[in-house]
């Protein structure tokens, strides 16, 4: 087991194991107990009461969180020779087609979304290998495959993210900075969580969001109660 830093005991020291925090509190507790030098992304784990072994139980989605991620989302815009410059124009870094269907081939996944046309999303199929484990393979139901190519990135660089519940039946996503304030750390929470509970699969039974924490890059959690949400 990897000895505890002075540092993480202290901050662990601050963090009632026994309570059940609301949002502004935990928002609030986490950039208190975050001590690193960078500015480190603040993470909600929610743990939804769902099976998603079985399709009907799948939860994802996108939303768009007010503020933002604060982080520089990296798009690279797969688009046809007619599209390149609306793709450039709405802020995407890297544009164009052939050439980096050839780079991503031969490695280079140093992106974070891909956005396409449905006229080139079959000449991506043989790159689900290298495209698919790293959730970074395009799909219509998160809006990265379309014809609205300017209105796309210009959404994934404002802090439209997408999730999925894992195989545990938890959703992980970031939602900020610990440099943003604890008033836009909530609403970022609120929005994601809301959006979680319109997504509320029907064959759900029992109590669908059984636990949330927030949590920073190197901080302990902090439990937020699902009742005061």
């Amino acid at each position: 087991m990897a000895k505890l830093t002075k540092k993480y005991k202290e901050a662990l020291s601050k963090v009632d194991s026994n309570k059940l925090y609301n949002l502004s509190e935990a928002s609030k507790l986490v950039k208190e107990i975050t001590f690193t030098k960078f500015d480190a992304s603040v993470d909600i784990a929610v743990r939804l009461g769902v099976d998603p072994r079985k399709a009907n139980q799948m939860v994802r989605g996108v939303v768009t969180l007010p503020h933002g991620t604060g982080k520089d989302v990296r798009v690279l815009a797969l688009v046809s020779p007619d599209k390149e410059a609306e793709a450039k124009a709405a802020g995407a870094d890297y544009v164009g087609l052939d050439e980096y269907l050839q780079k991503i081939k031969d490695g280079w996944t140093d992106i974070d979304v891909i956005i396409t046309m449905p006229s080139v999303m079959g000449k991506l199929g043989p790159l689900g290998r290298v495209l698919g484990p790293r959730g970074l393979m395009p799909n219509p139901k998160t809006g990265t495959v379309t014809m609205e190519i300017g209105k796309a990135v210009q959404e994934v660089k404002s802090g439209k993210i997408d999730f999925r519940v894992d195989k545990t039946g938890i959703v992980h996503t970031s939602i900020g900075k610990v440099s943003f304030s604890s008033e836009k750390l909530v609403d970022n929470a609120n929005e994601l969580i809301q959006t979680l509970i319109k997504l509320k699969p029907t064959a759900a039974k029992g109590t669908y969001i059984k636990s949330i924490y927030l949590s920073s890059t190197m901080s302990p959690s902090v439990s937020v109660d699902p009742k005061a949400v």
